[in-house]
């Protein structure tokens, strides 16, 4: 193994120079810089990880904890991957499937806490008691809509993105505006709720929020509750929908699973999608783009999540952070063919 050592002497420089290159340190002439780089790729030097790790007092391996089951959380877990790279870090994603005990197992193991740097987290079992009792024992960074004091957040504002989609399908002249994935009644500790109640929590204050906007009332028996948020839930929620007197001439959806699923539904009925019922999601997944209608969704800027929360998470894992921040990234709605329509060409 050539070793800084065999370049500092083909370099006619010391091991300490070829360590400030190595490690991009700045006090470097750009003279001496270019010669000790030269000498480094003749040798083909490789930095040998494990004892840098050790000079540093870190692994580079950063921990993605989130539900893989959800297409959202997989096409976010490649940003994360991606941006951890750019900056010479690891990322090994444990599945939950927002499971809270398969959650727990993750988060209280010690020797997880000792193996990362960090954890970039998105809980949907656990509760937020649950969460502020593991915080601390490690940097992290929590994904989603639930805070937890003492813990840096990367979010979007769930509540103005369920109101512009809840407007828009008002826009289009639908009176009847359902939605699918209304929270559950909550605990007496709103602490003890799964931190994934949050996610409806938000989403469905938007919806009213809209609602009112359009100066629609809000009716209760078209606020459907779901026990997961998959395609097969949305399904038997827009079954019971349209099985109302009066059903519905548009649903928003907590999210695109869900709208797939209403979508589905609404077509084996014998009804059209949008010209009887117009059905817009949440989250921006790419199967929704090549779903038939294409779905109108709200489009989290998934790039721009992981940039600032692994950015974060560095920053406090290689102590430049300070008080716990909420950082908020950018949305938009993409209005596609399960609103609109399809247009002509």
């Amino acid at each position: 193994m050539v070793t800084q050592r065999d370049v500092a002497r083909l370099a006619g420089v010391s091991v300490r120079t070829v360590s400030n290159v190595v490690n991009d340190f700045p006090h470097v002439s750009p003279q001496t810089r270019a010669q000790v780089q030269r000498v480094l790729d003749e040798l083909d030097y490789r930095p040998n990880v494990a004892a840098r790790s050790l000079n540093l007092g870190r692994s580079r391996l950063l921990a993605l904890v989130l539900p893989l089951d959800v297409p959202y959380f997989t096409e976010l877990a490649g940003h994360v991957v991606d941006q951890a790279e750019e900056r010479g870090y690891t990322v090994l994603i444990d599945g939950t499937e927002g499971m809270a005990e398969r959650e727990r197992q993750i988060l209280m193991r010690r020797d997880r806490s000792a193996l990362f740097d960090g954890f970039i987290f998105s809980p949907i079992g656990l509760t937020g008691n649950e969460l502020r009792r593991w915080a601390g024992d490690c940097p992290a960074v929590l994904l989603g809509e639930l805070r937890v004091p003492g813990v840096d957040h990367v979010g979007i504002d769930d509540t103005a993105a369920a109101r512009a989609v809840t407007a828009h399908l008002a826009s289009l002249g639908r009176t009847r505006v359902a939605v699918i994935g209304v929270p559950h009644p909550p605990p007496a500790d709103a602490l003890d709720a799964p931190a994934g109640r949050e996610t409806s929590v938000h989403r469905a204050a938007g919806y009213e929020q809209g609602l009112a906007d359009a100066r629609l009332p809000y009716r209760p028996e078209l606020a459907v509750r779901v026990r997961h948020y998959q395609r097969e839930d949305g399904r038997r929620a827009m079954e019971e929908l349209l099985a109302l007197p009066e059903p519905p001439d548009a649903v928003f959806c907590a999210n695109d699973l869900l709208a797939i699923g209403a979508v589905h539904a609404v077509l084996a009925a014998g009804l059209r999608v949008p010209e009887d019922v117009a059905v817009a999601g949440f989250d921006g997944i790419e199967e929704g783009r090549y779903a038939n209608p294409a779905l109108t969704t709200v489009e989290p800027d998934k790039r721009r999540i992981a940039e600032l929360a692994v950015t974060r998470l560095l920053e406090r894992v290689e102590g430049g952070a300070s008080e716990p921040v909420h950082l908020e990234a950018p949305w938009r709605l993409a209005v596609n063919a399960s609103t609109a329509g399809r247009r002509s060409a």
